[in-house]
């Protein structure tokens, strides 16, 4: 093993986390650029009496976020954050981001001084000033140069090695096509654009725009509506990320992550089912995040309340009909036909 070696580690171990274990760790093995071993940090669990991490390393197989699709070999679960990123020189970041600073404080001492990081984390943070970007909190604690990956990426159809495409967004070219390497096969295509605000900003936003669908499929208001709404939610996309990050690329949101990974997401994904639920079973977003999604977390709630709050701080709910129309339908009691009517 050369010492110019990279060292890949995996924060995260999810369904998408383990989704994308498969491409890294057959990715590695391919290229004299990396080492073969990949570490995966995974927040321990015991199942049936058995630590995950146990499962995953013996079994080779995420049984409770990733069940039915085997993990590479060379995919080594590690329970401990420090010990799982010591050396490393790639950070490959998929935990919601909630999780994002504390587990940096932990790490930042046991990284190379030549580390860089790649954010697959879809949402945004927001503070008092506005929204704050995932690649920006890690770079703020580790001091690290940051791409991220975004795109209409279905963990569970990826691990079945179905076609797809994904966007990643980079600041420097050769740690984009670094990246790249890390993630490229023939069944998910990566494509680069220096954009990593714009990337981020659209695997944001996608989630509280999929409210919306989900809010037409319980009226059951058909495909024409639902485009409409899609279309409508794409130009609010596009609005909210010029307006707070002025270098965005238009031309971003015609990539995966843009309007590919919004088709997506108002179709087949979780924030787009438990907004039908929301509505036909009355239920609250708690109980249906429990009920329905095995573990992982609603991010369109969260992100359409922040959105909303930051907008109505800075004087802007008009500028944005659909998004504040469908915050005040999760939140504020709202009857869900203004979905139509009030954009």
């Amino acid at each position: 093993m050369s010492s110019q070696q990279e060292r890949v580690v995996i924060i995260g171990s999810g369904n998408w986390g383990s989704a994308a274990s498969r491409l890294i760790g057959k990715n590695v093995t391919k290229s004299s650029r990396f080492e073969d071993r990949v570490n995966m940090w995974v927040y321990e669990e015991v199942l049936n009496g058995q630590k995950l991490t146990e499962i995953i390393n013996t079994q080779h197989e995420n049984v409770k976020y990733l069940p039915g699709y085997k993990l590479p070999k060379n995919i080594v679960a590690v329970p401990d954050i420090v010990e799982a990123v010591k050396g490393a020189t790639v950070l490959v970041f998929v935990v919601p981001h909630q999780f994002i600073r504390n587990l940096c404080k932990q790490m930042k001492s046991a990284i190379s001084s030549h580390c860089r990081g790649i954010s697959l984390i879809k949402g945004i943070d927001f503070n008092e000033s506005g929204p704050l970007l995932i690649t920006d909190i890690i770079k703020s604690e580790l001091n690290i140069p940051m791409c991220a990956l975004s795109g209409a990426n279905i963990a569970n159809e990826i691990a079945a090695e179905k076609f797809c495409e994904t966007t990643i967004g980079y600041e420097n070219l050769e740690d984009g096509e670094l990246m790249k390497e890390l993630f490229h096969d023939d069944m998910f295509r990566v494509g680069l654009v220096k954009d990593v605000a714009g990337v981020q900003v659209c695997g944001a936003l996608k989630n509280v725009i999929a409210l919306g669908a989900g809010f037409c499929d319980a009226l059951e208001m058909g495909n024409n509506t639902k485009s409409a709404l899609m279309r409508i939610g794409l130009i609010e996309m596009q609005r909210f990320a010029k307006k707070y990050y002025s270098n965005v690329k238009v031309e971003t949101f015609m990539e995966s992550c843009g309007v590919a990974d919004l088709i997506t997401t108002c179709y087949g994904g979780r924030n787009r089912k438990c907004a039908e639920a929301f509505i036909r079973t009355k239920k609250s977003w708690n109980v249906l995040e429990e009920e329905l999604l095995n573990g992982q977390k609603l991010q369109g709630t969260t992100t359409a309340k922040d959105v909303y709050l930051t907008l109505k701080k800075d004087n802007a709910l008009e500028e944005f009909p659909h998004m504040v129309t469908i915050y005040r339908i999760a939140f504020e009691g709202l009857p869900v036909e203004r979905i139509v009517l009030d954009i």
